[in-house]
């Protein structure tokens, strides 16, 4: 049912928590796993040029996971996508681009109030993808992986 899911991360201990249900649902599945670690490009600072929101050793960090991965036997890689737009667009771009049959990630679960203000690349997803994406609310990480 998933040929190939989609493991959106940003490096952050949120975004590993989801880990455990895309290879849960890859061994199920024997489903190819692409991490997507977007990264906004923020221009006009230290000096008009162009600066990464992130920095090498998450990337590096998120690399060391995906060869985790492939010894445990996982067919797995990182495309590491850079741009201006949103990060739930360059997600869902990206998803398609591998066809994706799934798109799994960490979130707060803020909603309502908070998630006006703050925004979510979960409610993005949501609107941007053209797959079904699979959120993991924080608070509900240890209940979902004992069952």
């Amino acid at each position: 049912m998933f040929k190939t899911i989609v493991w959106a991360t940003d490096g952050s201990e949120l975004a590993d928590r989801a880990l455990p249900f895309v290879t849960s649902l890859a061994r199920a599945h024997r489903s190819k796993i692409v991490a997507v670690h977007a990264t906004e490009i923020m221009a006009g600072r230290f000096g008009g040029g162009p600066v990464l929101a992130d920095d090498p050793e998450l990337v590096a960090k998120i690399e060391r996971q995906i060869e985790e991965l492939r010894r445990a036997g996982f067919t797995a890689e990182l495309r590491v996508v850079r741009g201006i737009d949103a990060l739930p667009a360059m997600i869902a771009r990206t998803a398609a681009g591998v066809d994706a049959s799934l798109i799994v990630l960490g979130t707060h679960g803020h909603g309502g109030f908070t998630a006006a203000i703050v925004g979510s690349v979960a409610r993005g997803l949501l609107h941007e993808a053209r797959c079904p994406v699979l959120a993991i609310p924080q608070s509900r990480v240890r209940e979902l992986v004992a069952v």
